[in-house]
């Protein structure tokens, strides 16, 4: 089942008795936080506008990533499906765009420490111990852009599919940094170089990161629910532009 919902393109997925999947725009925050005290628009709020009635975050997106992002309508909903992100049963699917063109597949396994923030977290998490972490990632397209920077007469960036194997913060971003291919547009983790090239270019201040797909399991029928997102309208005429499209398969295992 697929609504609209006329606020700011904000679109409903899929909607049932026991949850509400809506695509996220990028750059709107999932609910109130102390690092941004003066926005004054959620998701949160959002999806309960569109449904009129409460909602229940069961799992976040970060504030600069698009796409798909799950609530429960209901507490015993809200439980099995937090239960699920937090044994990691849940399947999550995302799509980047990257510099350079990194191996055609792989896994990232690199234990991350918890990045706190200094208003909003604790003594306890800004010393806490660097925890598992695993990203698996395919590469689906390749690119060249005849744009010079330093030394370099053309670029070149890829179109992954990533599947976070766990939810650590800003995972995905932290881990395509460490091997060398930041995702464009990741002010924090990526190469300000590429993300200035990108915002002349195309004119869109965004982070090229979209969750595009989740595989649960159904909280009242216990049945395996897949849902899927489209990319956000920005993202798709850029990579138009790259001459780059998404394959059927993208979000497969």
């Amino acid at each position: 089942m697929q609504s609209q919902c006329d606020l700011n393109a904000f679109s409903v997925i899929h909607r049932d008795n026991a949850l509400l999947a809506v695509h996220k725009p990028a750059a709107l925050l999932v609910h109130r936080s102390p690092i941004d005290r003066y926005e004054t628009r959620f998701a949160l709020q959002m999806a309960r506008d569109c449904v009129g009635q409460r909602v229940h975050a069961v799992h976040r997106l970060d504030k600069a990533t698009s796409g798909l992002l799950l609530f429960a309508l209901d507490g015993d909903s809200a439980r099995h499906l937090s239960r699920q992100f937090e044994q990691r049963e849940v399947e999550k699917h995302y799509l980047a765009l990257v510099r350079g063109w990194p191996p055609v597949q792989g896994c990232i396994d690199k234990p991350l420490r918890y990045k706190a923030d200094a208003l909003a977290d604790g003594p306890a998490l800004r010393d806490a111990a660097p925890q598992p972490a695993r990203t698996l990632f395919r590469r689906l397209a390749t690119a060249t852009l005849d744009q010079p920077l330093g030394r370099f007469p053309q670029q070149r960036y890829a179109l992954l599919a990533l599947q976070p194997e766990t939810g650590r913060k800003h995972q995905i971003r932290r881990h395509l940094n460490h091997i060398g291919h930041p995702i464009i547009g990741d002010v924090n983790h990526g190469d300000r170089h590429h993300n200035h090239l990108f915002h002349a270019w195309r004119g869109y201040h965004r982070l090229y990161l979209a969750a595009v797909g989740l595989r649960i399991t159904h909280p009242q029928s216990n049945q395996a629910l897949e849902l899927r997102a489209p990319l956000q309208a920005d993202f798709q005429s850029t990579l138009a532009a790259l001459g780059l499209s998404v394959p059927v398969d993208a979000v497969s295992a």
